[in-house]
């Protein structure tokens, strides 16, 4: 596969493994308590923030929108704006890995771009997340008017659109609601019982096989055969059962060439999505600033060309649902979790520099009170739900290793099963309040299914069974989790630490499992390990800080 090459692009390919993990500090709370724990608004570098979250939300994003700097060589109030293209290209890339990382297997990734880098952009997409992933190239009508002063005044922006499983993404998205004038295609003409149609399969067509030119009597006693080149555009059989369920049309007259009728009621609730998005459809950053920031905030100045709700409702709507988790790591004036928030969706948004407290914050918080702004009629939005503020804190893990004295159970335990497993960690995996961690199984599959969901799976098929590879339980002794935290116990896995684990371990779904060990030090030797089928790693030692 074509790959773009830039100077310091091997730089690029390892700057997200360098990043280190840090802590996530919360410093307000807002709206609902309960509800808010869903909901994160982070102010601090993207890329940072984006490592931080790796133990915590690796592969449950649903959908991620990203806006971020065009790289346009115009200084923006609040980006720099004006990189150097292979510097634009090294600062996007660590962090598209990472977004790929937090992805969903059905997720969808959006990037809005210009004709500047949006090419480029293209190619480094297609390399990260693989060009078999790639839906489409969405043109949106970002601009209704045009400038007078430019040689050729640009319309539209590009919006990329991924899936992190093609396939896996077609079958979940949802269908765009039918505008009037889709809707008006249905009627009925014949005061058919069963209500409007339109037409489907009608006429006849050029292509087709000798089956399809058989005679067709009409009501009015005419006998029809296609001309000659030409053929009926269905089958005798399709034509027969659709007949004796009276489900043709032959006009007023009963004289006119078979239509077959799909009716309203039957075909799919929704239209699929197209590719031009019109400012109607989605609005324009016009609007998002005249119309909405502007008279939310009269006395600060909003972004240069803010991103509209109905744009964020659009797509969200397409790859979205109710509870599904909503990223933005260039969240700017904050209408992604405005939007998410209003629709029902649990969201994360981050943002640098002191604007994310003087723009997104008060905009989320006006969002939690009802602000009848944006989207907000559309959806009947009224208000509710909250959010947390946070900073990014200290680094997890110092230049040595060292874990940080802030480090508590739950977020060691975050990094010890995302190193293990690879995938987030949830604490209801395990045992609240113990040391265990849960057990993590791994399967093969016997066949591998097609990507392209162009691939239809024949329902009669039914998918191969996944066979067992391997199953591992974790522990964590780590911050006196057993109770004890004398140097020489609660941490430290000794005999009578051992017994507990065992007995904790017994009561396990899967007690047949090996059990992998964390703490501060190990006072067993290596056969009764062996006998207890028990791997001993060391903190820190064997926490990896990247």
């Amino acid at each position: 596969m074509p790959t773009l090459d830039w100077l310091n692009r091997s730089a690029a390919f390892t700057t997200a493994a360098q990043v280190p993990y840090r802590l996530l500090d919360t410093v307000s709370t807002h709206g609902d308590a309960a509800q808010a724990q869903q909901n994160l608004l982070i102010q601090g570098d993207n890329l940072q923030a984006l490592k931080a979250l790796l133990p915590f939300y690796r592969g449950r994003v649903k959908c991620i929108f990203i806006d971020p700097p065009y790289n346009t060589q115009s200084a923006f109030e609040h980006y720099d704006d004006n990189l150097e293209h292979s510097q634009w290209l090294s600062m996007m890339l660590p962090r598209l890995q990472l977004l790929r990382e937090l992805l969903s297997e059905d997720g969808s990734i959006w990037v809005t771009i210009d004709d500047n880098e949006g090419h480029y952009l293209k190619v480094l997409m297609d390399e990260v997340f693989g060009r078999r992933n790639f839906i489409a190239t969405i043109a949106w009508e970002k601009d209704k008017g045009g400038r007078g002063d430019a040689d050729i005044s640009t319309s539209q922006d590009m919006i990329l659109a991924y899936a992190m499983q093609r396939r896996r993404w077609a079958e979940t998205r949802n269908l765009i609601e039918r505008t009037d004038v889709q809707a008006g295609r249905f009627r009925n003409p014949d005061n058919d019982p069963r209500g409007p149609w339109r037409q489907g399969d009608d006429g006849t067509a050029k292509s087709g096989t000798e089956k399809q030119r058989f005679p067709i009597v009409l009501p009015s006693g005419r006998s029809v055969v296609p001309k000659a080149g030409r053929f009926w555009a269905f089958s005798q059989e399709t034509f027969e059962r659709a007949r004796a369920e009276g489900r043709v049309y032959f006009g007023k007259n009963g004289d006119r060439l078979p239509v077959i009728k799909r009716y309203a009621d039957v075909v799919r609730e929704g239209v699929a999505p197209r590719t031009w998005w019109t400012a109607e459809e989605a609005g324009t950053n016009q609007s998002a600033k005249r119309d909405h920031l502007s008279k939310m905030f009269p006395g600060l100045e909003p972004f240069a060309t803010p991103k509209p709700e109905q744009l964020l409702q659009r797509i969200l709507h397409i790859s979205s649902n109710p509870d599904d988790l909503v990223l933005d790591s260039f969240l700017g004036s904050g209408t992604t979790a405005a939007v998410a928030q209003k629709m029902g969706r649990r969201w994360i948004g981050i943002e640098m520099g002191e604007h994310a407290a003087t723009h997104c914050l008060p905009r989320l918080e006006k969002v939690v009170a009802g602000e009848p702004g944006g989207i907000s009629q559309a959806v009947a939005w009224q208000g509710g739900g909250g959010f947390r503020f946070a900073r990014l804190g200290a680094p997890v893990f110092d230049a040595q290793g060292c874990i940080h004295p802030e480090v508590r159970f739950a977020t060691l335990a975050a990094f010890v099963w995302q190193q293990e497993t690879g995938t987030a960690f949830e604490p209801a995996n395990g045992q609240a309040g113990t040391p265990w961690l849960g057990t993590h199984s791994v399967f093969d599959s016997c066949s591998r299914l097609p990507d392209a969901p162009e691939v239809a799976i024949s329902p009669e098929i039914a998918p191969p069974e996944p066979v067992l590879r391997s199953r591992t339980a974790y522990y964590l002794l780590f911050n006196g989790i057993l109770g004890d935290k004398r140097p020489a116990s609660g941490n430290v896995l000794t005999r009578a630490v051992l017994d507990a684990l065992l007995q904790l371990h017994a009561a396990t779904p899967h007690p047949d499992a090996p059990l992998v060990v964390y703490g501060e030090a190990n006072r067993l030797g290596p056969e009764t390990l062996s006998r207890a089928r028990v791997t001993f790693k060391h903190i820190p030692y064997d926490v990896k800080a990247r």
